[in-house]
């Protein structure tokens, strides 16, 4: 990684990572100017497909999630923060059932709903009537 004072290369001093939202977070050191400054690195979800009934469909977008759990969170005061809430917490369990790069949707709707369950029937009532 390079400096974000000078463009110089860095040196990594502490790193460690923060198993709440899948991320890993260092302090680092410019080997030019000797600025310290932190970073996080997260996981990109980007490059995995969801399979719909055997066939690769489409890429995973994280925004489609939050707009979906948004939809049935809506009731709700706080509904952007706790569907962002809830999309990191569907993110942490599904990156360990990502296989070849690709996961199915009704494991995506599954994790999604089982989630939501435990945060608010209502939001798994209208997420289960929408996501059949």
């Amino acid at each position: 990684m390079v400096c974000i004072h000078c463009g110089g290369e860095t040196k990594v001093i502490n790193s460690r990572p923060q198993k709440r939202n899948n991320q890993v977070w260092r302090r680092r050191r410019c080997q030019s100017c000797q600025a310290v400054f932190s970073s996080s690195e997260s996981a990109n979800y980007d490059s995995a497909w969801i399979v719909w009934r055997g066939k690769r469909a489409a890429p995973f977008l994280r925004d489609k999630l939050l707009l979906s759990l948004y939809k049935s969170c809506e009731h709700r005061r706080s509904a952007i923060s706790d569907a962002g809430s809830l999309v990191q917490t569907v993110i942490n369990k599904l990156q360990l059932q990502i296989v070849d790069g690709s996961i199915s949707a009704a494991e995506i709707g599954r994790v999604a709903q089982v989630a939501l369950n435990r945060f608010d029937r209502a939001a798994s009532s209208h997420y289960a009537a929408h996501h059949r």
